[in-house]
């Protein structure tokens, strides 16, 4: 099972969200500010993190920015508001998914499965390696070059940018990808495909205002290409 690191300062919903997912048989470290999570990490080596937005201390999305300029580990953010400005710059700041609180255990344990599973859905079928313009993508690998360059993606921006790449000129809809990225079955918040859109085209982008690869329909949603 996955390990998970929690980040989490209300004392309730940690011990709560920590029995909950031991009872599946998580391996979980909790802790309750940023410094202690993010001294954490070299040790205890998670496989994802669980991650309060309102922190004492260093904020949770100062977290999120550390953890994201080191790697690419997935993150979940938790957070009390669901419809707060703080949501917009914690997914900014590179967070991969975030949930409302509080939250069953069993949609903590799904979004958990969701952000860590495979990439899978269009591009089954295409070579194992291909390239769009300066972006070489390898499909069995799980990465993604830029004029030679390996670049680190969100597990959230590499999902997105394989679905979107396996079908090019295709159309999707925000919803779509919604149901297909993140796996969110019901109408869910768009802002997470915005924000990661817009953080993958400042990644792969020459000029994120005028994207190559990630392109903009408006009314209607994103395609990539033609190039």
């Amino acid at each position: 099972m996955p390990r998970v690191l929690l980040i989490e300062d209300d004392p309730s919903v940690r011990e709560g969200v920590e029995l909950g997912l031991r009872r599946r048989g998580h391996e979980v470290t909790a802790v309750a500010t940023g410094e202690e999570g993010l001294a954490a990490l070299p040790e205890r080596r998670p496989d994802l993190v669980l991650l309060d937005l309102m922190l004492p201390g260093v904020n949770g999305v100062e977290v999120c920015r550390r953890i994201r300029e080191a790697g690419q580990l997935p993150i979940i953010m938790l957070t009390a508001r669901g419809d707060d400005f703080d949501v917009v710059i914690g997914l900014e700041a590179g967070a991969d998914d975030y949930i409302v609180k509080p939250a069953r255990t069993e949609v903590i344990e799904a979004r958990i499965r969701a952000v860590l599973r495979r990439i899978e859905g269009p591009g089954a079928g295409r070579p194992a390696v291909e390239r769009h313009g300066e972006l070489t993508l390898d499909r069995t690998g799980l990465t993604v070059a830029k004029a030679g360059r390996p670049l680190a993606l969100a597990p959230s921006e590499l999902r997105l940018l394989l679905h979107l790449s396996g079908a090019p000129e295709q159309v999707f809809s925000r919803q779509q990808l919604l149901e297909h990225v993140w796996e969110h079955s019901y109408h869910a918040d768009a802002r997470l495909v915005d924000a990661c859109v817009r953080r993958l085209r400042n990644k792969i982008e020459d000029v994120p205002g005028s994207p190559r690869y990630i392109q903009t329909l408006r009314g209607f949603g994103y395609r990539f290409g033609p190039l």
